[in-house]
This record gives structure tokens, sequence and C-alpha cells, in this order.
């Protein structure tokens, strides 16, 4: 998918952060939208593609805030961990309440988002609560290997068109239940059990700028977010017009 580039006056393309980014998955696909992306995460990310800061994501999205200079951005995307147990930051914002337990992350993110004023997308797998279902994506609207169905919402009064949901060429090969079924689609989670190799995560996501096997196994596909970012392109072209 080729989108031409919105271009800011300064001659720049139109800033994205993007929280909670691992290895960088989401950051390709606006990347290639037209966006010029900066990725913030708790770990090192060696392997990121783009401008990157190592810091707790809810901390920094506060500071920018605090400070202002969340103005230099356009939007945000924010692919939170699903897990429990993440680590978030106390100080500033405990001062304000918001509690600290796996519950309450999606609604102080998104509580912060809102305060930024600016367009957003949280990404999160499919069937993860709470977080709204304004877009569903899976990996076979894009031709690809893996199914990797994922979830998103999208704040700041914008929308995304539904891409159709084709029905699925068979199983995910490996094991189920005991059961091994063979199939068009790799397990790109976990390891053994007919798991996807490295090389097989890559080819079927189209990540191939990291190796790391826990890095692609919380990757969102770069076609996914492509997809939406080129929706904001359009929107903001709108405006602008």
């Amino acid at each position: 998918m080729t989108q031409p580039t919105l271009v800011r006056r300064d001659g720049h393309r139109p800033r994205l952060l993007d929280l909670f980014s691992c290895a960088g998955g989401a950051a390709m696909g606006y990347n290639r939208a037209g966006f010029e992306v900066t990725g913030i995460d708790i770990a090192d990310r060696p392997n990121y593609p783009f401008a990157f800061h190592q810091a707790d994501a809810l901390a920094y999205l506060v500071a920018l805030i605090a400070t202002g200079e969340i103005r230099r951005y356009a939007a945000v995307h924010a692919s939170p961990p699903c897990q429990a147990g993440c680590a978030l930051t106390v100080g500033t914002n405990a001062s304000r309440g918001w509690g600290r337990d796996h519950v309450q992350l999606i609604p102080e993110l998104r509580a912060l988002l809102d305060e930024t004023g600016l367009p957003y997308v949280i990404g999160r797998p499919n069937g993860k609560a709470p977080v709204r279902a304004d877009l569903r994506l899976c990996g076979e609207m894009f031709g690809l290997d893996v199914l990797r169905h994922r979830v998103f919402e999208l704040g700041g009064g914008w929308t995304v068109p539904q891409p159709a949901h084709p029905k699925h060429r068979g199983y995910v090969r490996g094991y189920r239940h005991g059961v091994y079924r063979d199939g068009p689609y790799v397990a790109a989670y976990g390891a053994g059990g007919g798991k996807a190799t490295i090389p097989e995560m890559q080819a079927a996501m189209g990540i191939t700028w990291t190796d790391v096997r826990e890095e692609l196994t919380e990757a969102i596909p770069p076609a996914y977010t492509e997809l939406i970012g080129a929706a904001r392109i359009v929107a903001m072209r709108a405006v602008a017009a």
C-alpha cells in the first residue's frame, strides 16, 4: 500500500508517538503510511527501527502533557501489555488517584490520551477487555500467513473503514489440546508444539528487522497500522483542505 505523504509546513512528516512500542511492528506500518515515528518502551529495544526512548510509557506521556511537548505530535498509538503485573510508574500518576493494577491500566491510559486532545489508537489482542473495538483486523485481510486477530479503539473522533473479514483458509499449524493440525497459518506465539520458527514468524508478519522471539510474538503486523495510518493521513488532509 503506497500513500502520498502529508508534509508539515517545516517540510517534515507528521509525528506519531508509539507507546509500549516493543520492537516496532506497529511503528513500521505508520512509517509506511507517512508518519515520523518515535517509540517508547520500558525495555531497551535495540532493534526498534526509528527514534526510541527507553522509559515507562505512561510516565513519559504524563511528562509530555505537563510540558506541552505533546503538541509536537499529530497522533498517538498505544499497545499496552496484555499480561498482569506490567510495570507502571507511581509518583505523578498515583497523585491523580488512579489505581496501579492491570484492570485499571486501560482506563488510566485512555484518560491520559483524552487529555492530549490528539487522535489516538489503542491496540489489543482480540478478547482482551476493557477496550472498545472500533476496528477488528486479521492477517487474512492482508494475505498474511498468520491470523493475529487484533482490536483497535480509535479515540479523538475519527474512524477507519472496517475491512471485510475473509473466511479463514484452514487451521493454524501446530498442536492444540494434544491434537496436531496442519494449515496455512503459523502460530506466532510461544515455543514448541509446532509453533512457528523465528524465520517463519518474520516472513508471516513482514517483520525482518528483529529476530528476538519475544518481540515477534508480541508484534502487530505492519500491514495493520499501515491501513490505520493511511486513514489518519486522509483525515488530516481533509481537515487541512
